[in-house]
């Protein structure tokens, strides 16, 4: 969870050379590394012992796989959705392809990333019309002569992609594409984004009472103990999870028509933004984040099969509680 300094200790026991954490060691920049602070101390120790650190802390967040999707796992919450979906992450490109070259440009494009639509692929539309060029002495046309204006029977293709796969997604077109200068348009959409986005909602396959859910939420996420607001006296189906800081988030919650929200870091005012409509669940920071390495290992044991991929067993919780 955390690279601290009992954190380097153990990978230089265990021979290893990379520490990969969910929470960055570093949250603001250094001007100098004495070893005064704890995080000046970790940076000393890793470059020492030549042990890399790499943090993905809001890629994570983000992920539809990720931090909540976890909790959700843990609760065993069934179809969940993104609580916060994000915006202005997915783009349009619309090219112009002769009849014959269609298949090989679009494969090319969803080999690439591009024409993937919430639970589908390969989503793409085409319509009919007459291109025309007219290329000058120095150009090579795949298609007609040089100095001649030319009319091409083509289609016009489009494609919707996540926008960090654009230059994947660019030189797949450049690649399938015979023409000499491929025409081409990128559009910013500002449609949600069903697959990336903070925080889940879910439901429990079985309605169950307020105090049953939070005795199992207390020992399902080894909470210390559990903040929260009034209990309405209502059965808890639908349940909304923000895996640390998720105050922000509470009136998605609300919108979302969730029966409880689990998060953290819940400051004494926010509560009362539960408006009797449902249950804040401050379960802590740590707590709520916990599963995150397990399911770091399951994913890099998964894509790197031949990498010694080791759990940390050390706690970095910094919070501890009085009983």
């Amino acid at each position: 969870m955390d690279t601290l300094e009992n954190i380097v200790d153990e990978a230089i026991e265990k021979k290893c050379n990379l520490i990969v954490s969910f929470h960055p060691i570093i949250f603001s920049g250094l001007k100098k590394i004495t070893g005064n602070s704890y995080v000046e101390r970790v940076v000393l120790k890793a470059i020492k012992n030549d042990i890399a650190i790499y943090s993905m802390h809001t890629a994570l967040d983000n992920s539809f796989e990720g931090v909540s999707a976890k909790i959700c796992e843990v609760l065993g919450l069934q179809n969940k959705k993104v609580l916060i979906p994000q915006q202005n992450t997915i783009k349009k490109l619309t090219t112009y392809v002769p009849v014959n070259a269609l298949e090989k440009v679009r494969s090319g494009l969803f080999e690439a990333g591009a024409g993937t639509l919430g639970n589908y692929s390969n989503c793409s539309f085409t319509t009919e019309g007459n291109g025309t060029f007219k290329g000058n002495d120095l150009s090579n046309p795949t298609i007609g002569e040089r100095n001649s204006v030319h009319t091409e029977k083509e289609l016009l293709l489009s494609v919707t992609y996540i926008k960090h796969k654009e230059s994947a997604i660019l030189a797949a077109l450049f690649n399938t594409h015979p023409y000499e200068e491929v025409a081409y348009e990128i559009t910013s959409l500002h449609n949600i984004n069903q697959k990336i986005g903070i925080g889940m909602i879910g439901e429990l396959p079985e309605a169950v009472s307020e105090k049953d859910f939070l005795n199992t939420l207390k020992i399902t996420m080894h909470a210390s103990g559990i903040r929260h607001s009034k209990l309405l006296n209502r059965p808890i189906k639908k349940v909304a999870v923000l895996g640390g800081s998720g105050s922000y988030a509470i009136k998605n919650a609300l919108k979302a028509k969730a029966d409880i929200y689990v998060t953290a870091d819940v400051k004494y005012h926010e509560f009362y933004k539960a408006e009797n409509q449902l249950i804040i669940a401050d379960i802590g920071h740590y707590e709520s984040e916990q599963f995150t390495k397990n399911l770091l290992v399951d994913q890099l044991t998964k894509k790197f099969p031949n990498f010694a991929i080791i759990l940390s067993d050390k706690n970095t919780n910094p919070i501890h509680y009085l009983f």
